[in-house]
C-alpha cells in the first residue's frame, strides 16, 4: 500500500508541472528583490507583518541600516531604534497609503534625506523623527502632514519657506534642540494656519519667538533663557490656553504692563524664574504655577482679578483659579485669609 502511494505521488509530480511549481513556490524563500511589493501578502524579511493588523509594518529594534521597500497596503510604518542614516525616495515609491512613519532613534541627517522622499507621501499625517542627527527642519514635507515630531535633534536652523505649505499641521515639536533667536524670521511660521501646539522647550532662546500662528493654543517654552515678553505679545495668539515658561529668566521688569491678564489663558506655568511679585492674572485662569521664584508677599488687593464678565454663567462664582502653587519662594506667614475669599474655587494651594 505504501509503495502504491509513493508511486502515485511520483506520477503526480511528473504529470502536473503546475502543481509541482506551486508546491515549490510555497516553500522556497525568494530573494526580496524578486518580491512584488504590490502583493497583498508581501512582507520585508527584516520586518514583522501582523496578520491581525495588515496595514502595519513593524521594523523597529532590528539594527537596520536601510529602509526596506514598503508594501503598497501599509498605513503605519515603525522603524524606530535602528541605525538608519538616510531616507531615499525608492523604498516609498509604492507606499502611497502611508499615514504614520516612526523613525525615532536613528542616525538620520539632513544630507541623508533625498529631496522628494517625504513630500511624495501625499497622505502622510504623522512623522516622527525624534532622537536623530538633524540640524535643520527637513523640507519639503507633504502638505497633508498634521504632526511633526523633531525633539532631541541638533536643529539650529529653519530654512525660509519650510512651513509655507503645511496648513494642515496642528502639532510642531522642536523641544530639546539648538534653536537660537536668529533661527526665526518674521515669516518663519507663515502658512501654519491650523497649528495648535508648539513646543520649543529646552533650546537656547532669549526672546519669545516672533509672529506665532494665530490659532496656537498650547505654547511650551520651558528651559530656555527668556528674559522678557514684549508688550501686546499675546494679541497675536488670542487663543492661547496653555502657556509654559518654567525655568527661564523672567523678572517683573520683563513682563508686559498687563502681565498675564489674558482671557484665553487657562493654565500658566512660571516656575523657576526671577519674579519678586505676584503677576497680574485674568479671572479665567484655572491653574497657576509660581513656585521657586523670589516672591516675598501676597497682596490680595493686587492679585485678585476684578474684571469679570458677569453675563456668562461660568463666572458667577468669581475668579476660576482652582490650583495655585507658591512653594519655593520667600513668602513668610501668615498667608492672607483673603486669598481664599478671592479664589473661591481654589482646591489645591501649595506654599
Amino acid at each position: 500500500m505504501a509503495t502504491a502511494t509513493c508511486l502515485m505521488f511520483w506520477v503526480l509530480l511528473i504529470a502536473d508541472p503546475v502543481w509541482t511549481q506551486s508546491v515549490r513556490q510555497a516553500y522556497e524563500v525568494l530573494d526580496p528583490e524578486d518580491w512584488d511589493v504590490h502583493d497583498d501578502f508581501y512582507c520585508p524579511r527584516e520586518c514583522f507583518c501582523p496578520p491581525s493588523f495588515p496595514t502595519a509594518l513593524y521594523c523597529e529594534n532590528r539594527g537596520l541600516k536601510e529602509i526596506p521597500a514598503i508594501p503598497s497596503r501599509i498605513w503605519y510604518l515603525y522603524l524606530e531604534n535602528n541605525q538608519i542614516e538616510t531616507i531615499p525616495e525608492k523604498p516609498f515609491q509604492n507606499a502611497t497609503q502611508l499615514r504614520w512613519i516612526n523613525l525615532n532613534k536613528n542616525k538620520i541627517t539632513n544630507y541623508g534625506i533625498e529631496k522628494g522622499a517625504l513630500s511624495q507621501l501625499k497622505k502622510l499625517l504623522f512623522l516622527f523623527l525624534e532622537d536623530n542627527e538633524l540640524e535643520e527642519v527637513p523640507s519639503p514635507l507633504p502638505r497633508s502632514l498634521e504632526q511633526l515630531q523633531l525633539a532631541r535633534n541638533k536643529v539650529s536652523s529653519i530654512p525660509q519657506g519650510t512651513f509655507s505649505n503645511l496648513e494642515n499641521l496642528t502639532l510642531l515639536d522642536l523641544q530639546h534642540n539648538k534653536l537660537l533667536d536668529n533661527a526665526f524670521q518674521r515669516d518663519t511660521f507663515k502658512g501654519l494656519k491650523n497649528l495648535m501646539q508648539l513646543n520649543m522647550a529646552k533650546n537656547a532662546l532669549r526672546n519669545m519667538p516672533p509672529r506665532l500662528p494665530a490659532n496656537t493654543m498650547q505654547l511650551f517654552l520651558d528651559n530656555n533663557s527668556i528674559e522678557a515678553i514684549p508688550e501686546n505679545y499675546f494679541n497675536v495668539i488670542p487663543k492661547v490656553a496653555f502657556l509654559r515658561l518654567n525655568h527661564n529668566k523672567l523678572s517683573d521688569a520683563g513682563l508686559p504692563s498687563r502681565g498675564f491678564d489674558v482671557s484665553s489663558i487657562l493654565d500658566l506655568q512660571l516656575s523657576h524664574n526671577q519674579l519678586t511679585n505676584f503677576p497680574r492674572i485674568n479671572a479665567n485662569l484655572q491653574h497657576l504655577h509660581l513656585d521657586h521664584n523670589k516672591i516675598k508677599n501676597v497682596n490680595i488687593s493686587v492679585i485678585c482679578p476684578t474684571t469679570l464678565r458677569a453675563e456668562q454663567d461660568a463666572f458667577i462664582h468669581g475668579p476660576q483659579l482652582s490650583y495655585l502653587r507658591l512653594d519655593g519662594n520667600e513668602i513668610k506667614p501668615p498667608i492672607p485669609i483673603d486669598i481664599v475669599a478671592c479664589f473661591k474655587l481654589l482646591q489645591a494651594f501649595i506654599i
